[in-house]
């Protein structure tokens, strides 16, 4: 689910760093975020300690301290990460000729390929994003830009008359959100949820608020900005 202030929180302590070669320490980053992702996703942020992610990354406190400082700061890098991640697939689902298809792919990739855990991670970090300042200005930042990236696209597909929405950009945004949220959350919590038998009506509810139009006749359409 990248960032100025997760910046700030993962670049604590590099003041410190071992002398290392950069791709040294960018593998041992990433096998500690992966640890602490495991962690937080098994055992809650609270029940989940510093040496717990020290025991599942095989590392010492002290080399996890100096990487990352608290937990907050892990899941300021975690956020981070799913940024950077986030950014390079809807780049591609941007610039994809059909955007329903491509949407599909992404679908699929999040819904399908990641492993649930991944979901539970982040449902806890929503969850302590409202009890934790410093967390919730991190997951509300990483919200946003993702709000932020589809409401922007989806203004510039109506703009070019590829969608035709009956309700405004903004309004078709947030309930695409809360569809895509619906899927995150019941993949998370329900280990009977089939969402490869879900996605099809899924896409069917996206395609209806949409609305596509057919490339032959957005050419001909020139609608007001919304």
């Amino acid at each position: 689910m990248r960032v100025s202030g997760a910046t700030e929180e993962i670049g604590r302590g590099l003041a410190h760093m071992p002398k290392l070669k950069p791709n040294i320490q960018r593998a041992r980053r990433e096998h500690i975020l992966d640890a602490a992702e495991q962690c937080f996703a098994r055992a809650g942020f609270h029940r989940t300690t510093m040496h717990d992610i020290c025991r599942a990354a095989g590392v010492s406190p002290g080399a996890l301290y100096v990487y990352f400082d608290s937990k907050e700061a892990l899941i300021a890098g975690l956020s981070e990460r799913d940024r950077a991640e986030f950014a390079e697939r809807f780049d591609q689902l941007a610039r994809a000729p059909d955007f329903m298809q491509a949407l599909k792919t992404l679908g699929e990739e999040y819904f399908l390929e990641e492993p649930a855990h991944n979901q539970r991670m982040c449902i806890e970090i929503g969850l302590e994003s409202t009890r934790n300042p410093r967390v919730g200005e991190i997951f509300q930042r990483f919200d946003r830009y993702i709000a932020d990236s589809f409401e922007k696209l989806f203004r510039k597909m109506h703009t070019e008359g590829r969608i035709a929405p009956a309700l405004d950009i903004a309004t078709v945004t947030k309930a695409f959100i809360i569809v895509c949220d619906g899927m995150f959350w019941r993949r998370a919590v329900d280990p009977s949820f089939d969402p490869s038998a879900a996605m099809p009506a899924v896409l069917q509810l996206i395609r209806a608020l949409l609305n596509p139009v057919p490339p032959s006749a957005s050419r001909h359409q020139q609608p007001d900005a919304q």
